[in-house]
C-alpha cells in the first residue's frame, strides 16, 4: 500500500516531465509532502516559498495568469486556514485553475496535536463559492483524482491523508467529477462515507455483517459539485442513513447529505458520525480514531446503538 501523499510526489514527477508548464510551490514541508520528489527530479519546476503559504497562493494565481498549471503544496491546516484570505480573494474569486494539494488533511498526521489537524477544512472549502472539493478514498482514486485536477479549468482543493489505507479501489478506477459510488452492497442501512474514512467505513461494515446487519457503503469522494441525483439513488431503499467521516460533524459530508434530503423531500433518518465540536489531541492515530468514534470497531459499535433506538 502506498500512502496518498507518496501517490502525490510519484504522480506529480510524471506530470511535470510531460508538460513543462506544470509547477510545485511548496511550503518548507516537501520532505513530509513528498514534494521533495519533483524538487529532487526536476528541480526547475520546483519553488520553495518556505513558510509564507499567503505568498505561496499569490504566486501560484499569477503564474496561472501566465498559462502555468501551478500546484500548491503544504499541510492542508495552513492552507485553508492561514491563507484562507488569499484563497478565497485570488483563487475562488477569480476561478484561476490553482490545485490545493492539501497533505496532512484530517485527524491523524503524526501526532501534531491540535494545530495541525485540519478539521474543518470540507466546511470551509465547500462552502466557497467557485471552489471544488475532493476527498480520494486511497492511493489508486488520489492517482486518478490528480490527474484529473491537472486539467481541471478551476480551483480545486484535493484532501490527501498522511498514512496509507487499505484500498478501496483498484488500478483501473477512473474519476468522475460528481459521481458517487456504492462500494458494498447491503439493504439494512446505507453508510455514506468520503476519504480515507471510507476504507476504515467498509471494515466496518465487515464487521456488522458479524453481527447480522447488511450494510451498503456508498463513498462520496466529491464534496462539491455532488450529483444530487447519484447520491439519493444511491442510498436509496435504506430505512436508516448514516453519514461518516474524518471531519467535524458540523458542515462537512453529513451536513451535505442532510442538505440534501431536505432539499429533496426525504424523510429517511440520518444519522451522523464524525468528531463532535470539540479540538483534538496529540496522540497515536488509534487512539485518536478509537476516542473520535472512527475505527471500525466503534463505527460498528455507533450503528449497532442507533439500530437498538
Amino acid at each position: 500500500m502506498r500512502s496518498q501523499r507518496q501517490v502525490w510526489g510519484d504522480t506529480l514527477v510524471e506530470l511535470v516531465r510531460g508538460d513543462d508548464r506544470v509547477v510545485v510551490i511548496d511550503g518548507d514541508l516537501a520532505t513530509s509532502t513528498m514534494a521533495s520528489r519533483v524538487a529532487e527530479q526536476h528541480p526547475d519546476a520546483f519553488i520553495q516559498a518556505g513558510i509564507a503559504e499567503q505568498s505561496m497562493v499569490g504566486m501560484a494565481f499569477g503564474m496561472s495568469t501566465l498559462g502555468y498549471r501551478p500546484w500548491l503544496s503544504s499541510f492542508g491546516v495552513f492552507l485553508t486556514h492561514r491563507a484562507l484570505d488569499q484563497v478565497r480573494m485570488l483563487v475562488a474569486q477569480t476561478g484561476a485553475p490553482v490545485r490545493i494539494a492539501a497533505s496532512y488533511a484530517g485527524l491523524l498526521n503524526g501526532s501534531s496535536g491540535k494545530t495541525h489537524q485540519d478539521i474543518e477544512d470540507l466546511a470551509i472549502m465547500r462552502a466557497m463559492p467557485g471552489m471544488t472539493v475532493v476527498a480520494p478514498a486511497d492511493e489508486f482514486e488520489a492517482a486518478a483524482a490528480i490527474r484529473w485536477a491537472d486539467t481541471f479549468a478551476g480551483p480545486v482543493y484535493l484532501r490527501l491523508a498522511r498514512d496509507a489505507v487499505a484500498p478501496v479501489f483498484d488500478s483501473d478506477y477512473r474519476f468522475e467529477l460528481g459521481a458517487v459510488r456504492t462500494v458494498r452492497e447491503g439493504a439494512d442501512l446505507a453508510l455514506v462515507s468520503t476519504g480515507v474514512q471510507t476504507s476504515r467505513t467498509l471494515a466496518a461494515a465487515e464487521l456488522l455483517e458479524a453481527h447480522g446487519i447488511s450494510a451498503r457503503v456508498v463513498h462520496a469522494p466529491t464534496i462539491k459539485p455532488l450529483d444530487p441525483a447519484g447520491l439519493l439513488a444511491a442510498v436509496g431503499g435504506a430505512p436508516l442513513v448514516i453519514s461518516v467521516e474524518e471531519h467535524t460533524v458540523i458542515g462537512g459530508l453529513g451536513s451535505l447529505v442532510a442538505e440534501l434530503f431536505a432539499d429533496h423531500g426525504v424523510t429517511t433518518p440520518l444519522f451522523r458520525i464524525g468528531l463532535a465540536d470539540e479540538w483534538s489531541e496529540s496522540a497515536p492515530n488509534d487512539f485518536l480514531l478509537h476516542k473520535h468514534g472512527l475505527s471500525p470497531r466503534r463505527v460498528c459499535e455507533q450503528v449497532l446503538a442507533r439500530l437498538r433506538q
